[in-house]
């Protein structure tokens, strides 16, 4: 792929924020984005990297009527040897295809989505953090572009990254959450959108989310659309418990719940630090009792904006259940550590996951 790269004036670049503690999560994006388009006749083409700008469409677009897109979301991160590198991205370019295909769009070369984010951060490097816990944060995203407004798969689409510094997740320290269950609202069920990451998944949920907050709660841990009675994510995370500090139980993948990268990798991790791992349905009722009797010790999400998430209670009808005396377990901490130290190069990557950003090939600038 070759990629046109429309040149900026120095005069035309933003400052950086160099206090990290100010850039909050997407508040703030960079100088430049990624856009190539895909036609019924040609198939994808015309990538270029060009100034961040507004995408011009008309009122009758598809996407603005019938929610045709995707998304990913995805860090770069950049460690104290100097080096960018990129967390488990192949696995972010496969689910971007299984997502298109679940929303009836092309699929995506993943060598060109992988060339397509290597080539926009190299250009917008500047704006990687250098602190630890800060890290680029990076938004592939497809839409449907057709003009009409009869109901049926677009034609045409755009893929499209941008980028944005952002500060580390936990402001205020590495904390537990409160959780709120809803038993009344429904995220997704199965044999609908659940697995794909688009957004009618997050309009479903906001309801439900600004309910959690009038309760004092951070976020919603869902159940099951059928019968409101088996876990299925919190937020926009995967959930994970601890059994009697040695198991690590997860909600199986049912084609409902969203099968997360972090989750995969919190999953890979555990046999190395002496845990059992299980994919299983959980039911609420399993999850109060073990609660209630010390079975359960630790409650977690995951996901790529927090990585890890400690849980310190869960808010199910009219009782607060408190996990670990609303305290960090210590195998929720050593995972937050074990997956930072690998993303920052600071512990060694026996999987191979990290990936260093790379020297963009010889491309052909455009002015």
């Amino acid at each position: 792929m070759r990629i046109a790269i429309h040149p900026m004036q120095e005069s035309e670049l933003k400052p950086l924020i160099h206090d990290t503690s100010k850039l909050g999560f997407c508040k703030h994006f960079t100088d430049r984005m990624f856009t190539m388009d895909c036609t019924e006749e040609d198939g994808w083409g015309n990538p270029q990297i060009k100034r961040l700008q507004p995408f011009s469409i008309e009122p009758s677009t598809l996407v603005l009527h019938y929610a045709q897109e995707i998304f990913e979301g995805l860090k770069a991160f950049k460690g104290k040897d100097g080096v960018i590198r990129f967390f488990r991205p192949e696995m972010n370019a496969k689910r971007f295809n299984r997502s298109a295909d679940r929303l009836c769009m092309p699929h995506f070369l993943e060598n060109d989505f992988l060339e397509s984010i290597n080539s926009l951060v190299s250009i917008e490097q500047r704006w990687v953090p250098e602190s630890k816990g800060a890290a680029l944060y990076i938004r592939p995203f497809m839409f449907a572009t057709d003009s009409t407004l009869g109901v049926r798969a677009s034609s045409n689409y755009v893929y499209c990254v941008i980028l944005s510094p952002v500060g580390p997740y936990y402001q205020e320290g590495f904390n537990p959450v409160s959780l709120y269950v809803s038993d009344e609202f429904t995220r997704a069920a199965k044999g609908g959108l659940g697995e794909a990451k688009t957004g009618a998944n997050y309009a479903a949920s906001l309801l439900a989310g600004r309910n959690a907050r009038k309760k004092g709660c951070a976020q919603v841990l869902w159940l099951d659309g059928a019968e409101h009675r088996y876990i299925e994510e919190v937020g926009a995370m995967n959930i994970f418990f601890v059994f009697n500090g040695n198991t690590l139980v997860t909600p199986k993948l049912n084609g409902s719940i969203l099968p997360g990268v972090t989750r995969d990798s919190v999953l890979k991790l555990a046999p190395m630090i002496g845990l059992k791992a299980e994919e299983r349905t959980i039911s609420i009722d399993e999850v109060i009792g073990g609660i209630s009797t010390g079975s359960i010790t630790e409650v977690f999400g995951t996901g790529t904006a927090a990585s890890i998430s400690p849980v310190g209670s869960l808010q199910y009808r009219t009782s607060d259940y408190i996990v670990n005396g609303r305290k960090v377990g210590p195998i929720a901490q050593q995972l937050y550590d074990t997956l930072l130290g690998i993303q920052y190069g600071e512990i060694e990557d026996s999987f191979g996951w990290t990936v260093p950003l790379q020297n963009p090939e010889e491309k052909v600038l455009t002015v």
